[in-house]
């Protein structure tokens, strides 16, 4: 690649560092020459750039920002062949960790970026939408529709368990969930959590048994739900052991659906750390789907 005097598309959110953003922007434009910046104004931004740069036939978009910038621009590269690299310049890069990209090393990145090695990684997808990383339904997603966006920036992953702990709080309790596997396995549960790497909220190895390029959506359903169930499965994470929990049920399968316990129970699910919808979900997997630089 470094053959290709091409610029290279990098889209990003400037307002995603508030009044940070010329400066941020100044730091991403002077990492090379070949940094061809195409900002983002509005949501649904990321994913319109990222199909004008396969309708162009650039051979590769880079995602700056984090799993939700580079949620979006999966969405537009999503049955190209166009490479994806990635400067993970977000609130949570669990993304990027998985694929052992250096956090706050821009100039690294980039390096990787230039160097055009790839390798082809596994893309899930739900309801219709795809997703990098992981899916939640019913808790986790509750959580994420109460983050308030100035706290995301301020707290980082600290407004998530705030959120949470607010949800826990309300006296009406959130309604469960059943898992139909593909395989016809069927759990009912609190709430669900789907990866398609290891990671979750960081790099806490939840997903213990995951790869990218297994072709296997990683399923972890948590059978109960209060503060106290909540810090020992937290801590049951840490030790990667929550797998052994009589509570916990963590399988593998090709695809699955998960609806609400209570028919006609409205129960948000999240992707990659945004709302995308209520369930019923249908999630499915596209092996080897997306090419990344890595």
């Amino acid at each position: 690649m470094k053959s290709n005097p091409e610029p290279i598309p990098v889209i990003l959110n400037p307002a995603a560092r508030g009044d940070r953003a010329g400066k941020w922007l100044a730091q991403v434009r002077a990492l090379s020459e070949r940094v061809e910046l195409w900002p983002t104004e509005a949501a649904g931004d990321a994913r319109r750039l990222a199909r004008r740069a396969v309708d162009e036939g650039r051979p590769v978009v880079v995602a700056a920002g984090g799993d939700g910038t580079i949620n979006e621009v999966v969405n537009g590269l999503a049955g190209s062949s166009v490479a994806l690299g990635l400067l993970p310049l977000g609130t949570m890069n669990v993304f990027a960790s998985e694929l052992g990209l250096p956090s706050n090393k821009w100039a690294e990145c980039w390096r990787i970026i230039e160097a055009g090695r790839t390798r082809n990684v596994d893309l899930p997808t739900a309801n219709g939408r795809h997703f990098i990383q992981l899916a939640g339904i019913g808790f986790d997603a509750q959580a994420v529709a109460g983050v308030d966006r100035d706290d995301k920036r301020a707290l980082g992953p600290l407004s998530y368990l705030l959120s949470a702990s607010s949800v826990l709080s309300d006296e009406r309790p959130p309604v469960g969930v059943v898992v139909e596997s593909a395989d016809g396995r069927r759990v009912e549960g609190r709430f669900a959590l789907v990866g398609n790497g290891r990671f979750y909220g960081g790099k806490l190895p939840l997903f213990k048994r995951a790869r990218l390029d297994d072709g296997l959506l990683d399923i972890v359903v948590f059978k109960r739900l209060s503060h106290f169930d909540l810090l020992r499965y937290f801590r049951g994470v840490v030790f990667a052991e929550h797998d052994t929990f009589t509570d916990v049920e963590y399988f593998q399968t090709p695809g699955a659906r998960i609806a609400p316990a209570v028919a006609g129970a409205r129960i948000p699910f999240e992707l990659d750390g945004e709302l995308a919808g209520e369930a019923p979900v249908e999630l499915s997997m596209q092996p080897g789907a997306l090419k990344v630089l890595a």
